[in-house]
C-alpha cells in the first residue's frame, strides 16, 4: 500500500514543475500589473497636465474677451448718447486709436444701419466700404439682444488676415437699430499664445464656440484648421449631456491622431477650450521604458524556466534513480538475506554497519548484536594482527581484495575457521567508504584438507612417511641454507678446509684475523653449527630413507676426518602429519669428537696468524 508521503515523493517533479510555472506565471502577472499602473499612471498625469492647460487657456479666452467686451459696451453708450453725426464720428475717429492699445486687439469698427463705415482704427480709405453682407450685421439688424454677439472666423477685408469678431447692436434714442460696433481680434494671437504650452509634437490647443466652429489652434501655420464646423462630431452632439470639464478620449476629426484631451466651458462667454495630447506622445516614454522592463523580465522568466526545467528533469532523473536503487537496494538485500554466507559492512571505524541474518547459524549472534561492534571482536589472537592488517590495506586503497582463512569465535561450538572476502566500496566521490565482508564456515573443510594432507604424506599400510614426504622433507632442508646469507652452502665435494676459508672471507674480501671465527674456541664446526645441523638432518633424512646410498656416499676430506654419521639426531625422524620434525640444536657425541679432531690440527695455523705461540 502506497502511503501519503511515498505519493508526495512521485509528486515531488509535478509539484516543482507546478511552483516553476506559478513563479513564472506570478513574475509575468506582476510584471503586466505594473506596466498597466504605470501605463495609466502616464495617462492620469497628463490629464492633469491638460486639464491644468485648459483652465489656462479658457482664462486666458475670457480676459480676451473681456477687454473686447468692455471697449464694445463703452463705444455704443457713447455713440447711443451722442448720436453718430459728423462731429460724433470725428471725435469718436481721435479717439479709437487710443484703445487699440492692447496686441490683442486687431482692430475697431464703426457701422451705421446700412453697413456703411463710419469710423475705424484701420488706416485705410472705407468711403466705398460696406459690411451689411456679414453674419454679425445681420444678425444685429435682425435681432434686438443687446449682447455682444462672437461671430464666425472671417477673413478681414481691411489687412486680409483671419480674425474673430466680437460686436454689439447700436440703437437709435427710440430702439430701432442704429448701426453695429465691430471689435476685431487677430487668430494669429491665439495661436501664438497656445504655441508658448508644450503639448508635444502632435498636441493641439483649439479654442471653439459652443456651434462647434473652430476659432483658433495651434500648430496650424496654414490656417487650415480656421472656421471648420466640427457640430457633428460626438462632443458636440452629446454637448447637452455632457458636463462642463470633463476629460475626453477622441480620434480627431482633423488630423485623425487618437487624443486624450480636456475640455472646458467659459462660463461667461459661448465659448470652449479643448486642450489634447496626442497618446502616442503621452505613452511614447512609458513604451521605451516597458519594452525595456518587459525584455528583462522575459528574460528573467526564460532563466527561471530553463533552471526550472533542468530541476525538473533532474528530479524526475533521480525519482527513477532512486526507484532503481530501491529496486536493486531490495534485490541485492533479498540475495544478502537468503545467502547462507554472511555479508557484512564495515566501515572505517572498524564498526559494523550490515550484518546478514545468516551470522545466526554462522557465528550464533544475531544482527541487532553485531550492529555498531569491532569488526574484529571474535577473532582469535593469532589470527587477529593479519586480519586486521588486511582490513587496512583495503580501507587505505591498496588492494581491492583479499581472500584469507582465520579463526573466529563461535557463540557456542568455540573456535571455528571461516573464509572471507573482503571487497572495498567506492562512493559517488571515488574514494573508499568501506569494507564488504562474505564469510563462511570453514570448519569442516578446514579438518577435510589436514586429514588428506596427513593421507598424502604417510603410508596406509604403516602408518610411516613416504616417498612424497621424503622429497618434501629433502627439497625444505636443502633450501633453508639459502635463505640465510651467513651460511656456506653444503657441498659434500668441499673439504673442511675450502668451507672455514668461505667462512673467513665476507663478500669476496678477507676479514681481519680478529675478527676471523675460530672453530675450535667457538665450539662450531665448519660451516657453522646451523650449516651442521642441516647436513646431519639431510643425512638423517637420507639414514632412514636410504641407508644403502649413505653407506656408498662416505667419503673424506683432505684431512682424513671421516664425517660421522648422526647418532644423536637418530630418534629425530619424520613424524606422521603435516611433514615437520624436530630440530637438533644439540651437536652429536661423534661431531664433537670430530671438531676436537679438527681443532688440534688447526691449532698452531691459527695462532700462528694471530701472532701467537703454540
Amino acid at each position: 500500500m502506497v502511503t501519503n508521503r511515498e505519493l508526495g515523493k512521485t509528486r515531488l517533479p509535478l509539484w516543482a514543475g507546478g511552483f516553476v510555472v506559478l513563479i513564472c506565471v506570478a513574475i509575468l502577472g506582476l510584471s503586466v500589473w505594473r506596466e498597466w499602473e504605470t501605463h495609466n499612471a502616464d495617462l492620469r498625469n497628463a490629464e492633469i497636465d491638460v486639464a491644468n492647460l485648459a483652465h489656462s487657456l479658457v482664462q486666458h479666452a475670457d480676459d480676451t474677451f473681456e477687454l473686447a467686451d468692455t471697449i464694445l459696451v463703452g463705444l455704443v453708450h457713447r455713440l447711443e448718447l451722442d448720436g453718430t453725426g459728423p462731429d460724433t464720428i470725428a471725435k469718436l475717429q481721435t479717439y479709437l486709436p487710443t484703445r487699440k492699445s492692447s496686441d490683442r486687439i486687431r482692430g475697431i469698427f464703426v457701422y451705421d444701419e446700412t453697413g456703411r463705415w463710419l469710423a475705424t482704427t484701420e488706416h485705410v480709405d472705407f468711403s466705398r466700404l460696406n459690411n451689411s453682407d456679414r453674419e454679425y450685421f445681420r444678425q444685429h439688424r435682425d435681432s434686438p439682444a443687446k449682447n455682444t454677439l462672437i461671430g464666425r472666423p472671417i477673413k478681414s477685408r481691411a489687412g486680409g488676415q483671419w480674425i474673430i469678431t466680437a460686436s454689439r447692436r447700436i440703437n437709435h434714442p427710440d430702439g430701432s437699430f442704429a448701426g453695429v460696433a465691430l471689435l476685431t481680434i487677430d487668430v494669429a494671437y491665439f495661436a501664438k499664445f497656445y504655441e508658448r504650452f508644450d503639448v508635444g509634437s502632435n498636441g493641439s490647443a483649439s479654442l471653439l464656440n459652443d456651434a462647434g466652429i473652430m476659432l483658433a489652434r495651434s500648430h496650424d501655420e496654414t490656417s487650415a484648421f480656421i472656421g471648420r464646423d466640427l457640430s457633428n462630431t460626438p462632443l458636440f452632439r452629446e454637448w447637452k449631456s455632457r458636463p462642463a470639464a470633463a476629460i475626453y478620449y477622441f480620434k480627431s476629426p482633423l488630423d485623425g491622431v487618437q487624443r486624450l484631451s480636456y475640455y472646458q466651458r467659459s462660463s461667461r462667454y459661448p465659448l470652449m477650450v479643448l486642450a489634447s495630447k496626442s497618446q502616442d506622445d503621452v505613452l511614447a516614454p512609458w513604451r521605451r521604458a516597458a519594452a525595456v522592463r518587459t525584455a528583462f523580465v522575459l528574460g528573467l522568466v526564460v532563466l527561471i524556466a530553463v533552471i526550472g526545467f533542468y530541476l525538473v528533469r533532474q528530479l524526475w532523473q533521480r525519482q527513477r534513480m532512486a526507484q532503481a536503487l530501491v529496486a536493486n537496494e531490495a534485490h541485492f538485500r533479498l540475495l544478502a538475506e537468503q545467502s547462507s554466507d554472511m555479508v557484512s559492512r564495515i566501515g572505517l571505524d572498524n564498526r559494523l554497519l550490515y550484518v546478514s541474518p545468516s551470522c545466526v547459524r554462522i557465528i550464533g549472534w544475531s544482527p541487532e548484536e553485531l550492529l555498531g561492534t569491532s569488526a574484529v571482536a571474535g577473532i582469535h589472537a593469532d589470527d587477529m594482527e593479519r586480519v586486521e592488517q588486511a582490513i587496512a590495506s583495503l580501507k587505505n586503497d591498496e588492494a581491492e581484495e583479499a581472500r584469507f582463512v582465520y579463526r573466529q569465535r563461535h557463540r557456542d561450538k568455540g573456535d571455528i575457521w571461516e573464509a572471507a572476502l573482503h571487497v572495498t566500496r567506492a562512493s559517488d566521490s571515488g574514494e573508499v567508504d568501506g569494507v564488504v565482508a562474505v564469510v563462511r564456515d570453514m570448519t569442516e573443510q578446514k579438518d577435510l584438507q589436514d586429514k588428506l594432507a596427513s593421507l598424502a604424506t604417510t603410508d596406509g599400510l604403516t602408518g610411516l612417511a613416504n616417498r612424497r614426504a621424503f622429497d618434501e622433507r629433502l627439497a625444505e632442508e636443502w633450501a633453508r641454507p639459502r635463505r640465510h646469507a651467513d651460511l656456506a652452502p653444503v657441498d659434500r665435494r668441499r673439504s673442511l678446509q675450502e668451507i672455514q676459508r668461505s667462512l673467513r672471507t665476507s663478500g669476496g674480501r678477507r676479514l681481519p684475523a680478529r675478527a676471523r671465527p675460530d672453530p675450535v674456541r667457538s665450539g662450531q664446526t665448519p660451516g657453522g653449527p646451523r650449516c651442521a645441523l642441516r647436513r646431519r638432518g639431510i643425512r638423517r633424512i637420507v639414514a632412514e630413507h636410504r641407508p644403502g646410498w649413505l653407506r656408498r656416499s662416505r667419503r673424506r676430506d683432505s684431512r682424513g676426518i671421516a664425517r660421522p654419521r648422526d647418532a644423536a639426531c637418530a630418534k629425530s625422524a619424520l613424524p606422521p602429519g603435516y611433514g615437520k620434525h624436530r630440530r637438533c640444536d644439540k651437536p652429536s657425541i661423534s661431531d664433537r669428537a670430530g671438531l676436537q679432531h679438527a681443532g688440534r690440527r688447526r691449532r698452531p695455523r691459527a695462532l700462528r696468524r694471530q701472532g701467537q705461540r703454540p
